[in-house]
């Protein structure tokens, strides 16, 4: 017996391709969400941004994320319309970066997540290396 797809895009046994498994509504909101903002050094980025505008050297000292990886990562994040780019053409030159109303409105999502991990993974506390959760 095989496992459900949850993108719905394999057929049931019954030739349906709705994603739908016995009478239960389809999983692909969650399943689209994650794909969007699921990947460790979009969390990151979009958990950084939360706290205002950022330069790009701002987020990569923050995030310990190498330079190329955070570009793509600022890219994706402005094509998925969560990160506006703001360029600052004065000496120096500065790039900053700011979450749009749809990357704001993740706050809630984070805090629900941090009241979660604080409830139920007691080790994240223990492995932060002196790192504040915000």
């Amino acid at each position: 017996m095989s496992s459900p797809d949850l993108t719905g895009a394999e057929a049931e046994p019954d030739g349906a391709t709705d994603g739908s498994v016995a009478g239960t509504e389809t999983a692909c909101p969650v399943v689209d969400s994650l794909e969007q903002i699921g990947s460790q050094w979009r969390l990151v980025v979009l958990h950084e941004l939360q706290n205002g505008e950022r330069r790009f050297n701002e987020l990569k000292r923050d995030t310990d994320a190498n330079a190329r990886t955070l570009s793509r990562v600022l890219d994706d994040l402005q094509e998925t319309e969560f990160v506006d780019r703001r360029l600052e053409e004065d000496s120096p030159v500065a790039t900053y970066y700011s979450l749009t109303a749809k990357g704001e409105s993740l706050a809630p999502v984070f805090e629900e997540i941090g009241s979660w991990a604080n409830e139920w993974l007691a080790e994240c506390d223990a492995s932060t290396d002196g790192r504040e959760h915000r």
